[in-house]
């Protein structure tokens, strides 16, 4: 039944990811992938199904899977990948502010619930529905969490890298809306590297040139898999490679070893790893996730240290595979205005957050509004000082 004419909806929160069949949370997460790949690889049930499996998320975490289920004539319409969190880590929207306010003011701040993909900055859809129920659907799985919620006395809900219309759907609601960014690639529809080098100024033109020169010449080669050619001592190179940037980075890796193996087993079609290999060993590599249109660069890290070899493996080979592709873009993960001379614009990042407590919510409403106004700035000022020709 469409939109607007549903009776009534049941919303529960389920026990995990593995109380849902496949094919059930799949029919509002992904529908199109009946034609092709999904637009988000993260919110499939395979990719979340490999964090729980592999015990990256769990109680034990501070990631405790819950996820939200709608149901209506007989069948599930819509869902959210929901987590009770008792910490603020692998969110990369940050509130940690919020969480010492709360509680130097006498309050509790934690568990929350949050509607997110675990260690995942991308942005995609939140509140998922079965096609016909977009808005029916979302509104359950927003009143619904609300209320869960404010019944368990949980202090606050938050859906983070959520879409805009997402976002613009629960400030309606009454929800708070946040407004942060990060760095994207766009394909100007280039037939080739040589094509989106021609829209940069000459000086970040001769330096991107350098960099690729440089890096390529580290003494060995650098090799690009996606699907069967992936092997098992690929993976445990690259593990080797992701523990040594989790404990510089955040003090410990977010995601097991056994992770990396389900996604081999479920996922390696959605999967780009490039390899930097030299003596017959790699060396460094980035592990990239595909969707339909997008390529999602999502970890790096290397026992070797090579100039420029970062940037060729993690954002020049990135932008080559998408253009081969024809992908739209490339999203780079959080943070790094590194990102911005390599061709790499900030653009807004939007999430939802929903507070108990009214005088706390009142002040960061307050702190949201000022917030959104500078991070405006800052794009604007950022973009000026990307490497694109002006007027290209």
């Amino acid at each position: 039944m469409p939109d607007g004419n549903a009776k009534e909806v049941e919303v529960s929160l389920l026990p995990g990811f593995a109380a849902i069949a496949a094919d059930e949370w799949d029919a509002c997460a992904c529908p199109e992938a009946a034609t092709g790949r999904p637009f988000d690889p993260f919110t499939t049930h395979r990719f979340l199904m490999a964090l729980e499996r592999s015990g990256s998320v769990g109680p034990q975490t501070g990631w405790d899977p819950r996820p939200l289920a709608v149901r209506a004539e007989g069948r599930t319409v819509a869902v959210a990948p929901l987590f009770v969190k008792s910490h603020s880590q692998g969110e990369y929207i940050f509130d940690h502010a919020w969480a010492d306010a709360l509680e130097r003011a006498g309050g509790r701040y934690y568990p929350k619930f949050q509607i997110a993909v675990p260690f995942t900055p991308a942005t995609g859809r939140r509140f998922l529905t079965a096609p016909g129920w977009e808005t029916t659907g979302r509104a359950a799985l927003i009143e619904g969490a609300v209320q869960i919620a404010s019944e368990a006395k949980i202090s606050s809900l938050h859906a983070t890298f959520c879409t805009k219309e997402e976002a613009a759907a629960a400030e309606a609601m009454g929800l708070l809306h946040r407004v942060t960014q990060q760095y994207h690639w766009e394909n100007r529809g280039y037939g080739d590297f040589a094509d989106f080098l021609a829209n940069l100024s000459s000086r970040k033109r001769k330096t991107i040139r350098k960099e690729r020169q440089v890096a390529q010449a580290f003494g060995g080669t650098i090799r690009r898999l996606t699907g069967d050619d992936i092997r098992a001592e690929h993976w445990d190179a690259f593990w080797t490679f992701y523990q040594d940037t989790g404990r510089r980075k955040w003090g410990r890796p977010y995601l097991t070893r056994a992770f990396f193996d389900e996604v081999h087993a479920t996922m390696r079609d959605d999967v780009l790893l490039i390899l930097a290999e030299r003596d017959g060993r790699p060396v460094a590599g980035a592990l990239n996730f595909i969707g339909r249109d997008t390529l999602y660069g999502r970890y790096w890290g290397a026992v070797e240290d090579h100039p420029c070899l970062h940037f060729e493996c993690c954002y020049y080979q990135a932008i080559d595979f998408a253009i081969e592709g024809d992908m739209t873009r490339v999203e780079a993960g959080a943070q790094g205005e590194h990102k911005l001379a390599r061709g790499y614009l900030p653009e807004q990042v939007h999430s939802v957050h929903w507070i108990a407590e009214p005088a706390f919510r009142a002040a960061v409403a307050r702190y949201l509004w000022s917030e959104r106004d500078a991070i405006g700035q800052e794009i604007e000022v950022l973009t000026g000082y990307g490497p694109f020709r002006k007027g290209s």
